[in-house]
């Protein structure tokens, strides 16, 4: 049984079915991970694991929160946009540094910030459907950002990344 998500100091699970202001979202998902279960189930769930460990880190490290993992990814929350794309450099950048057992995984992820509704303990609205969108139009190891966070950030991220 997963934790209760705590967001603002209430858990997320509690709060009302009403709008969050504006926050970020972040997905992640894993490229090819249906063709790598099939070839070996077991350096998969090694990889699968570390990759976990590895996403949590990050996102807590930048004071972000998971949500919820989704099969071979995750759905992540940020108060600051910055904080968001921060995450997602540092994640990439330890998973291109990980000594893969087997292939070196590849991470497509996607940021859009907005208003989100809570029921639940889940995420809904917009904001997070956008979000999964811009993800999945990632290739493994890129992140792309929305027009609306990339503004939010510009500028902010030197020497860290560039957009």
């Amino acid at each position: 049984m997963r934790s209760p998500v705590v967001w603002r100091g209430a858990t997320v699970s509690t709060v009302a079915d009403e709008p969050f202001p504006a926050v970020t979202i972040l997905f992640t998902d894993l490229e090819d991970s249906t063709r790598r279960w099939e070839e070996d189930a077991d350096i998969m769930d090694a990889a699968l694991a570390r990759h976990d460990a590895i996403l949590q880190s990050e996102i807590e490290r930048h004071r972000g929160v998971v949500i919820k993992h989704r099969g071979d990814g995750v759905l992540a929350m940020f108060d600051d946009p910055v904080d968001g794309v921060r995450a997602a450099v540092a994640a990439q950048l330890a998973l291109h540094a990980e000594q893969w057992p087997g292939p070196p995984l590849r991470v497509r992820m996607g940021l859009h910030t907005g208003e989100v509704r809570v029921r639940g303990g889940d995420l809904f609205g917009p904001t997070v459907n956008l979000a999964a969108r811009i993800e999945n139009a990632a290739h493994g190891g890129q992140m792309l950002l929305s027009s609306t966070t990339e503004a939010l950030v510009r500028g902010s991220l030197l020497p860290l990344a560039t957009i």
